[in-house]
């Protein structure tokens, strides 16, 4: 019997294209993932912005720090401006019920957070 051993491997055309394909996939995924970095900071600075412009109408009695990284969380992945200035209403309103709390002892009772 008489086999013929010819090689089936890849050749080595081949091996360059999917070694250089492979180097541009993980520089396109550097470069998209260090631009999506870029987009969150400017989505963070946005909120930290709003929650800034909120803390300047505190009173003595304001919203919980959970609620605080609530808003800033909600209003980082709000997709309209529509459902953003919705949120702005919304913590306008718990701002507006902390204040209305005199006192320490009725301001914690109601969830919000003295001075």
């Amino acid at each position: 019997m008489v086999f013929n051993k010819k090689g089936q491997g890849l050749s080595l055309t081949t091996i360059i294209v999917a070694a250089l394909a492979l180097i541009v996939l993980v520089v396109l995924i550097m470069v998209f993932t260090g631009r999506i970095g870029i987009f969150q900071g400017g989505l963070d600075k946005a909120a930290q912005a709003e929650m800034v412009q909120m803390q300047i109408t505190y009173g003595d009695c304001h919203p919980s720090a959970t609620a605080e990284v609530t808003f800033g969380n909600d209003f980082k992945v709000a997709e309209s401006e529509e459902s953003k200035e919705l949120l702005k209403a919304q913590y306008k309103d718990d701002i507006s019920s902390c204040k209305g709390n005199s006192d320490k002892g009725t301001c914690e009772s109601a969830g919000c957070k003295w001075k």
